[in-house]
């Protein structure tokens, strides 16, 4: 495939995910907008961040008055979880220069690691799939900046715009990330410890439950795959 041929392919495939990611950034310029940003600090939170959680988190805590220690340390955790993309993808990116893998690195949300992830897993030779990298991540990276501003320009005519309950769409969005990722056993088993375990971590401060949650589902999904994998050794014996 072309260069040109996979960006738009990339750009074409994560557009599913972007029509559920849009309600979310919608609501985020109208919060950030509630709680007195300026258009350009909201719009600039979105360029320079491009993080729908820790952006939500963020405008929340600024408006309750938390430090910026706080801030910090609360959107590091609950970011985290881009470590385990990173490290996914590191073994696909990691021959390309620094101009490429800088860029690719921020632009890197759940949306662009689920379609990036299943191309890459794709068995084609094809030399250019950091270009649907590119593209997907990119086409989403501009539909945040375009919500951003709509958000912030309508949560001023309308106001209390998040208790619409548009961020449901986000939700949705998740679900169809996750359920056609989880192939066998070991998948379905780490997914749901991880849903109970967010659910009876999620008073824990900072977002820990987040991370709680994660390494459970981790830990779960290695076992269960070592021990699969040791079942099958042994009737191949």
């Amino acid at each position: 495939m072309t260069r040109r041929h996979e960006f738009l392919q990339g750009a074409r495939d994560i557009l599913p995910l972007i029509v559920g990611a849009i309600p979310f950034g919608i609501i985020f310029g109208s919060l950030a907008a509630s709680y007195g940003l300026s258009l350009g600090q909201a719009l600039g939170m979105s360029l320079l961040v491009f993080a729908g959680s820790a952006q939500f988190i963020g405008v929340s805590l600024i408006g309750g008055g938390a430090g910026a220690a706080v801030v910090l340390l609360t959107t590091l955790v609950v970011n985290l979880r881009h470590a385990l993309y990173s490290a996914t993808l590191q073994p696909f990116v990691r021959h390309l220069p620094k101009r490429w893998r800088v860029p690719l690195a921020f632009w890197l949300t759940d949306e662009a690691f689920a379609v990036v992830q299943h191309r890459y897993a794709e068995r084609d030779a094809s030399p250019h799939k950091h270009w649907y990298f590119c593209g997907a991540a990119l086409t989403m990276y501009l539909n945040w900046q375009l919500c951003t501003l709509v958000g912030v320009l309508f949560g001023q005519a309308v106001p209390n715009l998040a208790a619409w309950g548009l961020d449901f769409a986000m939700l949705a969005t998740f679900i169809g990330i996750v359920v056609p990722m989880l192939r066998n056993r070991p998948q379905v088993a780490a997914a749901l410890v991880a849903g109970v375990a967010a659910l009876l971590c999620h008073g824990l401060p900072y977002k820990l439950g987040l991370m709680v949650a994660a390494l459970a589902g981790i830990a779960v999904g290695i076992v269960l795959e070592r021990h699969l994998a040791w079942k099958l050794e042994e009737e191949g014996a």
